[in-house]
């Protein structure tokens, strides 16, 4: 082979005569969740790593998002069979304290309240493939519409099940919107609520004991299973890290999930989701139309359990702030502290944090039982 010929053969496989416009425009995209990761915070654990994935899964030649590609084999590892959300929900739960949920109960109402959005959004998805030119199935429909629960995870384990090939859209959009917790939620919070209702100050909560905190993650799982099977892997690896933590005979384990664990699949599942971004599945109209109903679908959720909480004071002897219905959406611990910034606002000695807690970590077993039912359900519809 002479040389001209080598260089031919070299040039014919280098990225500048082998890229696509459409790939350019992707990895402009992963730039920009590099971008929104390191300079704006918005959830850098998680974009951090899906921006870096999103990069590779476009590199002409090489096909790394492919089954035998660097991220096509973490994605095919832990994210085709769910098991990397299912390990996040082991470490949230070795994180999470229930002792706000146990000792005001009534809260869990804003927690499955604030799940109003997913069903809404599921109808607005098929609204869109009616009457808008969208190409949404039921079970695209309803994997767009746990967006609305702000819960990632859930959204990636729903989606890897119901609608594979809008998994990227659908995993950017649910941690977009958790990182966008602090700007979309304020706002919507001060609208549907008076100053007089966000200055409502709840009374201190009550001790709970270690008993009750060993029992709840028991109960929950066994209620899981009695009523909705289907929820049983999310809700399993909840209570499973929770009970590890709160019996504290496997600290080593606890810690683990915690810290390790956690970080090491945070780091897969954000490369994992990034092999989804490839050009072909992610440069569609549909893209955009899960953007805009993840937003209508975090808004309505939020909206929900603010109304409900006005609705139980109307019912209830003791107020609630409905700030923390808010918090309902299950992005822990962010949407709380929103809730309990907001309420400083009108009152700075108004402290909310603990109260919203409760309706927080509920929507994390919320957003679960309704990914559960759309699960069972939607399969046997369509």
């Amino acid at each position: 082979m002479s040389i001209l010929d080598s260089l031919l053969a070299f040039w014919s496989k280098t990225g500048i005569i082998n890229f696509t416009w459409q790939q350019a425009v992707m990895i402009l995209i992963g730039g920009l969740l590099i971008y929104l990761a390191i300079k704006k915070g918005f959830e850098p654990l998680l974009l951090l790593p899906m921006g870096i994935g999103a990069i590779l899964a476009n590199v002409p030649v090489v096909n790394m998002a492919g089954p035998e590609g660097f991220i096509g084999i973490i994605s095919h590892f832990g994210i085709s069979n769910g098991l990397f959300p299912l390990l996040i929900f082991m470490g949230v739960g070795a994180m999470t304290d229930f002792g706000p949920l146990i000792a005001n109960p009534k809260t869990a109402l804003l927690g499955a309240a604030a799940q109003f959005g997913i069903f809404t959004t599921l109808l607005g998805a098929l609204a869109l493939t009616q009457y808008a030119g969208f190409h949404f199935s039921l079970s695209d429909a309803a994997a767009i519409g746990i967006i609305g629960g702000a819960d990632g995870p859930t959204a990636i384990f729903v989606a890897r099940k119901l609608s594979p090939d809008l998994l990227g859209a659908i995993a950017v959009a649910a941690y977009s919107y958790m990182a966008l917790v602090p700007i979309i939620q304020p706002p919507i919070m001060r609208l549907l609520t008076t100053e007089h209702e966000r200055n409502i100050k709840m009374e201190q909560l009550r001790h709970v004991t270690k008993s009750e905190k060993i029992i709840f993650p028991l109960a929950v799982l066994g209620l899981c299973i009695i009523l909705l099977p289907e929820a049983t892997p999310l809700i399993g690896a909840l209570m499973f890290g929770n009970l590890a933590k709160e019996s504290t005979v496997v600290d080593r384990l606890s810690n683990t999930m915690q810290n390790s664990l956690m970080n090491i699949v945070t780091i897969l599942l954000g490369l994992g989701v990034g092999s989804k971004f490839s050009a072909e599945k992610f440069l569609r109209i549909e893209t955009l139309g899960i953007l805009l109903l993840g937003l209508i679908a975090f808004s309505i959720g939020t909206m929900s359990g603010i109304l409900i909480a006005k609705l139980m004071n109307v019912l209830s002897k003791k107020p609630i702030n409905p700030l923390i219905g808010a918090a309902g959406v299950s992005a822990v611990p962010m949407a709380a502290r929103v809730a309990n910034k907001v309420g400083q606002e009108t009152n700075k000695h108004n402290y909310l944090l603990m109260h919203a807690m409760g309706p927080n970590v509920a929507g994390v077993i919320g957003s679960a039982v309704a990914a559960g039912v759309l699960m069972a359900v939607v399969p046997m519809i369509g």
